[in-house]
């Protein structure tokens, strides 16, 4: 039976890190997640909002439950969370009766009321310190919220302001280089370019997607959204199973195991100090598990 200090302090306990390395390929996989999610969105609901509603939450639920379920990280079980996390929050972004401006302005306050209280809690928001349960937990959420901002982002710019589908994807393409310059020539915090980023590859990569998928008559190309939806997925199946055989978005220095993160960290049940900094965990992680962090 666990003792009732390992209950408490569960969600801290050490894990493998399970967020990949963020390259170009990953701002690829992530802006293709978006347009999938929001053309697959669309396309269900077209068919039965009933259906759209079952599969968006047993996915969502699935692709979390797997990703939380899994001992390191898998490219294949990541992305997968992601993609449901993208369909789910297309859902939820079109869900509120509040109209494209009271979405928006509500996921902006929630993602940083989740953001505030990520950081007052665990000091940082890097997703190279995601190693424990409840940080884990912390990003999934955010992760969330940025997908439900970002649609309704898009809406606003497409639907409420006028500007189209393609011109919003333009649009978005010059804002999501701004952070990226900024954090190349001016200094700016890698988590800050970083958030920032992320947030707008929703918006960016379902412009892009109702741009393709929707009819002329309402600015689109007219491809249709389910073909659009198995386009993009084909192709995140490539990339995501290249990545997977190649291994190139595991964390540098990352562990490979839970097994010898979890012996790093409490020492087969002895609990020193130099068991929190023995060599099985990362050598960037090793300073974020001090005695308080663990015990």
């Amino acid at each position: 039976m666990p003792s009732s200090s390992h209950s408490r302090t569960h969600g801290r306990e050490p894990i493998a890190p399970k967020v990949p390395e963020i390259t170009a390929l990953f701002w690829v996989v992530k802006i293709l997640t978006t347009g999938m999610g929001e053309a697959t969105s669309d396309y269900l609901a077209h068919l039965s909002l009933v259906l759209a509603g079952a599969v968006g939450i047993l996915g969502f639920t699935l692709g979390l439950w797997l990703q939380f379920r899994a001992r390191s990280y898998s490219a294949p079980v990541y992305w997968f969370a992601v993609m449901m996390v993208a369909v789910f929050g297309t859902m939820a972004a079109d869900g509120p009766p509040v109209g494209h401006i009271g979405s928006t302005v509500f996921y902006v306050v929630l993602l940083a009321t989740v953001l505030y209280a990520w950081h007052r809690r665990e000091g940082t928001l890097s997703i190279h310190s995601i190693v424990t349960r409840r940080r884990e937990t912390y990003y999934w959420l955010t992760v969330l919220v940025t997908f439900a901002l970002g649609t309704a982002l898009g809406d606003l710019t497409a639907d409420s302001l006028h500007f189209g589908y393609l011109p919003s994807a333009i649009l978005f393409t010059v804002v999501i280089l701004v952070p990226a310059a900024a954090w190349w020539r001016f200094g700016l915090s890698e988590v800050v370019a970083f958030w920032s980023a992320y947030v707008v590859t929703r918006p960016l990569g379902a412009s892009f997607a109702d741009w393709l998928g929707k009819p002329a008559g309402r600015s689109g190309v007219g491809l249709g959204d389910g073909l659009v939806a198995l386009a993009a997925l084909i192709v995140i199946v490539v990339l995501v199973g290249f990545l997977t055989v190649t291994r190139g978005g595991i964390q540098r220095g990352a562990v490979e195991t839970v097994e010898t993160v979890e012996s790093a960290a409490v020492g087969g049940g002895g609990s020193s100090n130099d068991d929190v900094k023995a060599p099985g965990l990362p050598r960037q992680a090793r300073s974020w598990f001090s005695r308080a962090e663990v015990d």
